[in-house]
């Protein structure tokens, strides 16, 4: 059965190989009723101008169940229905907007059956780890592997750049301490466009000033979700600041 939907987005992952899809990105948000909705599978970087949306757009879209997918947020999107029907652009209305799905932490999103969270951390402190050349070079084969399987109607693709660095986030929810890899590709494009201007200590020290200081002093918010195979891993998928609800700016 085929539905329709309309999902302020909130979580673009970086994009991953796929033996069936190429090339896909992770994305979700929140619907006109107040409810998650993980996008998949979306092939972001084959997607027309006019298609192509950024956290905070309100994207409208047809989906249906998907068949090996049992969390309840999933749906499978009819890629070529995507469209681009607004934005949310007020700060009040994004604070809202987060406050109908914020959670204490991800112990409770599991106990309320949820494969999709966001939360507000404490203690956070963003780490970095080079990557080994082997470790890139996998990572760049997997992505010329399945560029090579695109279809005569596909368009072709810049090369994937696989970021020189594993970031990861230490911080705390209200369960107790956690680390997590960043699979927000925000964090890894960012690194990128700064690298071309920036030395790369610098690039460093602009992402660790950003999510440890001013994402802080704004309203911190990580959107959190588990992985279909290993429902029991949660990854950390975005990064971004929302202000706390304040009700009379709402008014």
């Amino acid at each position: 059965m085929i539905s329709q939907s309309c999902v302020t987005i909130l979580v673009k992952a970086s994009p991953q190989p796929s033996k069936k899809h190429n090339e896909t990105v992770c994305c979700a948000g929140i619907d006109e009723y107040g409810e998650w909705k993980r996008l998949f599978p979306i092939r972001y970087r084959q997607l027309s101008g006019e298609k192509e949306f950024s956290r905070w757009d309100i994207v409208s879209c047809k989906y249906d169940r998907p068949k090996t997918d049992t969390r309840i947020e999933s749906c499978r999107v009819h890629e070529e229905s995507i469209e681009i029907s607004g934005a949310v652009k007020r700060p009040a209305e994004k604070s809202a907007l987060i406050e109908r799905v914020l959670v204490d932490s991800e112990k409770q999103a599991i106990s309320n059956g949820a494969s999709l969270a966001v939360i507000r951390p404490t203690n956070v402190d963003f780490r970095w780890k080079r990557r080994t050349t082997s470790e890139i070079d996998k990572v760049r084969e997997a992505f010329i592997q399945q560029a090579s399987q695109l279809s005569l109607l596909d368009k072709e693709l810049e090369a994937y750049q696989p970021c020189p660095f594993e970031f990861t986030m230490r911080y705390t929810d209200g369960s107790g301490p956690h680390k997590k890899t960043c699979a927000d590709w925000e964090t890894s494009a960012t690194y990128y466009n700064l690298s071309k201007r920036m030395d790369e200590k610098a690039v460093l020290r602009h992402l660790q000033n950003t999510y440890c200081e001013s994402y802080v002093k704004r309203g911190l918010v990580f959107a959190l979700g588990n992985m279909q195979k290993r429902p029991q891993t949660w990854q950390l998928l975005g990064i971004f600041p929302v202000e706390e609800l304040n009700q009379a700016s709402l008014f």
